[in-house]
Formats: C-alpha cells, structure tokens, sequence
C-alpha cells in the first residue's frame, strides 16, 4: 500500500525551500514568479523568473507573491506552489502528499487560511503548519523538549521571529515584519537620497552581502554601484564604504531589537536565566549580515551566536516535526 509523502516547505519571502522526509532537500529557489500582464498566466517560477526581476517588457510582471511572511497575491502563490510541489511529486502523483509548511508564529487566522487554501489547490491532501521560530529551533538543534528555555531569532526576508521554547512549545513569542528585504529597501533610499542614483533591488541586495555591517568592526569595505542618475537621467557609477551602509541600515536593526527586547522582558525569571547561560540562537538569511550578532550582544547583554548553516534550519525543523508530528502536536498551529 501506497504511503503519502510528507513534504515540509519553508515558504520564505525571499526563498522557498522544500524537503522531502526520507530524500532531504529537493529544491531551493526564489519566491518570484513572472506572470502576463495580458492573460495572467505564469510565465516562469522561481531561478528563471528572478533573472527577470526589473528586466521584463510590459507584458510580464515579475514579482514576489509574498509580503513580510503572508501571501500578498493569492493566485499567484497558489500557481507557485503548484510549480513547486510538481517539480518535487511529479505532474499526475498517485497519492497526494501531507505538507508541513512554517509560517511566522504571529501569523493571524486569515493569512494561516489562505497559506492551506492555496497549498490544499496546489495538490496537497493536507496542510500542518509550523510555528517558523519553532522549526527554526528544531533545525538549529537546539534542546527545545528539555524543562529549560531555548531563545532564538529567525530572521529571513519579511519577517523577525523571536521565541523562547521550553518542553517542545512556545512560551513566549514576537514577530517583526522587518527584516533582509527592509534592509535592502533602506539601501535603495540611501542611494537615492545621498547620491540621486537609482539603483535595482538585486544591487541593494548586492551591496548588504557584500559590504553590509550591522556593527563596524572588521575591514573596512568599499564598493563600486552602478545605477541611472536620477537627475540627468544617465547611466552613473559612484563608491560607496561600508560605514555609510552600517548608517542607514541602523533604522531597520533598531526595529528588529525591539521585538527581541519584547519577547526577553516578558520571559519568565527560571526562562530568563537558562537563557543567560545558553545564549541567544540566531538563524535565516539576515544573520549572515556580517557582525549582527555582536549587534544583538552588545544591546541585549546576552551573547548572542550565528547557528551553523542559517538558511536551512527551518526546513530541516520541518522534516524532523514531519517525521515525528505526534511530539510536536501541542505547539502547531492548524492542521487540515
């Protein structure tokens, strides 16, 4: 008898990646799809419709169907989804699989609803979702079903997720829908602000990799950008050092400690002190920001670390929760 296959997909703003349990991770792409403006059909998913970001005629949008964690554009995520999990199952699967998807822990009933209505249209026999800091922390190792308090920060493209977990659950939880892609927004508007230079979001995003600081410590970085000149309206290249960077993206990092704070003020005394001892776990994409987590130290007090592979601790959280759904059954969000 045929068992379904249980597929856990980390459903980012930024990247989706999607693993199978028993096979690992099968696929990791960009949460961008192009579609045609005249018929609303899907052109490309993923890769392909990334390289298109800001290069299309009039005819094709590329866009992201995600915005800070929740679905923006419903139609176009339910045909990403159905890209996706095609490309993992098989056009005709003879059964339909069990998804676990993570969502971000503050996520309300109406984003939660459309998140299993689409991945349900999308081919799915049914939908678990995950609490993102929950699945962070499973992937990251973290001993989440002890009597002591683990912390950790998920911070990807949309979104900042802050829990401390204790006996596999939730006690305490806050989400901040800033994150990488307010970073790189704040880029944009510096180089606009500072230089009259318009510049694309993949360079924005270019710039935070490579020069990008959260504290300046380290070597001092300086970069070439090219752009149009918003004034004459010609192609420009200007330089621009690492310091400026760490300046204007302080805003953003601000607003993220803030939500961390939050979550540590209301942490009970027992929680609190474990977590002294153990440390702050930091994972996705936004901890790669160099010096982030000599950021979140120097204002928390409480060491914080980078866990090993960021980017993948959701979604091996999600094949350990998909493996063994029963342990973790008191801390999921729905299930359909």
């Amino acid at each position: 008898m045929f068992k379904p296959k249980r597929i856990g997909i980390d459903l980012g703003t930024a990247n989706t990646v999607v693993t199978v349990v028993g096979e690992g991770i099968i696929l990791n792409e960009p949460t961008v799809v192009a579609v045609n403006a005249e018929d609303n059909t899907v052109v490309a998913v993923g890769n392909e419709a990334l390289a298109m970001l800001g290069r299309t005629p009039d005819t094709i949008v590329a866009s992201r169907p995600l915005k800070n964690g929740a679905i923006a554009d419903y139609g176009v995520t339910e045909a990403m989804l159905k890209y996706f999990l095609r490309k993992v199952i098989g056009r005709f699967p003879i059964i339909k699989p069990d998804v676990f998807i993570a969502t971000p822990a503050g996520v309300t009933s109406v984003e939660s609803r459309a998140v299993q209505d689409a991945t349900l249209n999308a081919g799915a026999k049914s939908v678990t979702l995950v609490p993102e800091p929950l699945a962070a922390a499973i992937g990251a190792n973290l001993r989440v079903s002890d009597a002591s308090g683990s912390m950790i920060i998920n911070s990807g493209g949309g979104t900042t997720e802050v829990a401390v977990i204790s006996l596999s659950g939730l006690v305490r939880y806050g989400s901040t829908r800033v994150a990488g892609n307010a970073i790189d927004e704040v880029i944009l508007s510096h180089m606009r602000k500072k230089y009259n230079l318009i510049i694309g979001e993949r360079t924005a995003e270019d710039i935070k990799i490579k020069i990008g600081m959260a504290v300046n410590e380290g070597e001092f970085k300086v970069m070439e950008v090219k752009g149009r000149d918003s004034v004459m309206g010609l192609p420009r290249t200007v330089e621009i050092t690492s310091k400026e960077i760490t300046s204007a993206i302080e805003p953003v990092l601000n607003m993220m400690l803030v939500g961390v704070k939050e979550v540590l003020e209301d942490t009970p005394p027992e929680l609190a002190s474990d977590i002294i001892d153990k440390g702050i776990a930091m994972s996705g994409g936004t901890s790669l920001l160099t010096n982030i987590d000599k950021y979140f130290t120097m204002h928390v007090s409480v060491p914080v670390y980078v866990v090993e592979k960021p980017l993948f601790c959701v979604i091996q959280g999600l094949e350990i929760i998909a493996t063994d759904k029963d342990h973790f059954k008191n801390a999921l969000i729905k299930s359909v």
